[in-house]
């Protein structure tokens, strides 16, 4: 669905970045700019820097930027339209959205509507009507007080036929377009949920796309758990259960707890783990972990991993190697789920998940403690099981650790476990891999995936912002900062230009163009800019009405210089700038014309002339003439060439 530009530009206007980032960090005025910790990475020196007056955030640490739309979606996890009604509904602006765009808007806004009052309804069942008693003392048993009930919303759906649908309002077209209700063989509208307890499944922004529901103990029906139907706003496959209360957690840690049913999730709230997600009615597939890698890299397994056996390892591996994840398994005490444990022993609850252990590391141990290990015919058949699991890992460097920690504990020669491990890889159709490609981590997946973003060096001192080192030997040319060892910058910043100063001046000539154009802009040509990418987001620049339409219109490279930009004040004297630009310019073209001026008299009288006007800026009664001179002359030269 489009939403008109300048409405998009109303809400973006309306928006205060310092009071919506403050939300999610504690910002210092610092000048004009404010300055904290970044929400979006770990680190203890502020490097996140905010410019309240043009809307843009920047981290000098992680290269996260944007304007408050971009900070939203990314702390939100929301895509461009969600973000943009979030902050119009905060703003108070009604949006007109161009409804042409998708023919399926506005039948999916209106189903959304209903679920959103559907879970209303059924939660104001289980609080005040009589016949949800014995669902309540049902959740009084399982330890859910008033406040766990309210927090994930959880209702009662009487157990009549089409209570739902009627206290809703619903016709057959909404009934089955939000799985709230279907026909049945005899045409009446029935309601789907039916003498249940009610847990809504939220998408990832908080809004209700279906429901779970559990009958109470001692019920007929032998459906203990039934989901709702997918719809046009509900794929199985795509929703996790909770994640819209976990994420804050998630992205705090890095890391996601995933269960195999609410209650077990709400068991992990319960004992202060709150990260804990779990599928909807379906195994845990390929789309869940895209869904997942967007807000943690390290997946705790909560449920029954070892019963999921070889048939699934395969899947674990090739899900870590894809989605760069960590897929680590919490050992829970044999026969209980994590709701059991969260009643029991909440402290086991969260030492699970802290000692959780990678997949192939669980399993191995699984099978050795199990075993009979005193005497030779059961370390042997340990040997051989723990094999079997071992031989699923792609990677080579891997399985030789565990062939040595099998051998240890099996008291087997290494040399005959790595024998039989090729073979049951040859035997068992598993092509053998080799281990570690240049910057693999040994599972085949880049390594440095602890954080969001890989930290670059070039950060604010404390004392302020450090940009322009006085020996000219660390700095890119392009307000990237200090360049890692070696001479190479940052990957997240364009690619490398020269390291001399004469690129500077084209920095803090930007810097003022964007803060204080009235300063620069009319005596600033495309000519002077020296640098490449410094040249590009000039024009880009000059041919804008605004720094959102010169960001919009600029290529990444231009615009990760123009957004690291609009957060850094201009520290130098306007004139002076302008006045270096020119006198960095034209050196530069004397120089080429030095190696032609020999053997070309024209040529030579070219470079004497414009010496002579470089030797003339700094004097105050020519120098302004000079300046125009020289400006004039080095377009022409440009033409020319």
């Amino acid at each position: 669905m489009a939403i008109p530009d300048d409405e998009v530009a109303r809400v973006r206007a309306a928006t205060d970045i310092v009071a919506l980032v403050g939300e999610h960090a504690a910002l210092k005025r610092q000048g004009r700019r404010w300055v904290g910790l970044c929400p979006f990475h770990t680190e203890k020196t502020p490097s996140f820097s905010v410019n309240a007056e043009e809307g843009f955030y920047y981290c000098f640490g992680c290269q996260a930027s944007g304007d408050v739309i971009t900070f939203v979606r990314e702390v939100e996890h929301l895509d461009f339209v969600d973000a943009v009604r979030l902050l119009a509904d905060r703003a108070g602006i009604a949006l007109h959205e161009d409804e042409a765009s998708s023919g399926d808007a506005h039948r999916r806004r209106e189903l959304l509507d209903v679920l959103e009052r559907a879970a209303q309804w059924y939660h104001e069942q289980l609080v005040g009507s009589p016949d949800a008693g014995p669902a309540r003392d049902y959740l009084r048993s399982r330890g859910y007080d008033g406040g766990t009930v309210r927090r994930f919303r959880l209702g009662w759906a009487p157990d009549q036929w089409d209570a739902c649908c009627r206290a809703l309002g619903l016709d057959e077209r909404l009934a089955t377009g939000t799985g709230l209700g279907f026909v049945n063989r005899r045409g009446r509208l029935q309601d789907a949920f039916r003498g249940r307890v009610i847990f809504p499944v939220c998408d990832p922004s908080g809004r209700p796309v279906a429901f779970g529901g559990r009958v109470l103990p001692g019920s007929a029906d032998p459906a203990k758990y039934k989901n709702s139907a997918e719809t046009p706003v509900y794929a199985k496959r795509r929703v996790l259960y909770a994640l819209n209360w976990a994420k804050t957690d998630v992205v705090r840690t890095g890391e996601v707890v995933v269960c195999e049913g609410y209650t077990d999730v709400i068991g992990f709230f319960q004992s202060g783990v709150e990260r804990a997600v779990a599928t909807c009615g379906t195994a845990l597939g390929d789309e869940h972990f895209r869904l997942l890698r967007n807000f943690a890299r390290r997946v705790v397994l909560a449920f029954d991993a070892d019963g999921a056996g070889q048939s699934a390892a395969g899947r674990f591996y090739e899900w870590e190697r894809l989605h760069e994840v960590d897929v680590v398994v919490a050992a829970l005490p044999a026969g209980s789920d994590p709701a059991e444990v969260a009643r029991s022993d909440p402290e086991a609850l969260r030492r699970a998940v802290a000692e959780a252990r990678p997949f192939l590391q669980f399993r191995v141990e699984r099978v050795l403690q199990a075993a009979d290990l005193s005497t030779a015919e059961g370390r042997a058949k340990a040997a051989e099981t723990a094999l079997a699991a071992v031989a699923e890992h792609p990677d080579d460097l891997v399985r030789d650790q565990y062939v040595m920690t099998v051998a240890e504990r099996c008291r087997l020669e290494p040399a005959a476990l790595r024998r039989r491990l090729e073979a049951l890889r040859q035997g068992g159709g598993v092509p053998p891999q080799g281990g570690r490609g240049e910057g693999s981590d040994g599972r085949g997946v880049s390594s440095g995936r602890t954080g969001r973003r890989a930290q670059a060096p070039g950060g604010p001192s404390d004392e302020g912002w450090v940009r322009e080192p006085d020996d000219g030997s660390s700095d890119d040319g392009r307000g990237n900062g200090p360049r890692p060892a070696g001479g190479r910058p940052s990957r997240h910043g364009p690619p490398a230009a020269a390291t001399s100063g004469e690129h500077r001046p084209g920095l803090e000539a930007l810097r003022f163009a964007i803060h204080r154009p009235e300063e620069v802009f009319a005596r600033l040509e495309d000519v002077l800019f020296l640098d490449e990418v410094q040249r590009e987001a000039f024009c880009v620049l000059a041919g804008s009405d605004d720094l959102h339409a010169a960001l919009a219109a600029a290529p990444e490279r231009v615009r990760e210089l123009l957004a690291r930009l609009a957060v850094e004040e201009p520290v130098g004297v306007a004139d002076d700038v302008v006045l270096q630009l020119v006198r960095n310019a034209s050196r530069r073209a004397l120089g080429e014309l030095a190696h032609a001026a020999a053997g070309d008299p024209s040529v030579a009288t070219e470079a004497a002339e414009a010496a002579s006007w470089l030797h003339s800026l700094d004097d105050p009664v020519s120098g302004s003439a000079a300046t125009e001179r020289l400006v004039a002359w080095l377009r022409a030269r440009e033409r020319r060439t």
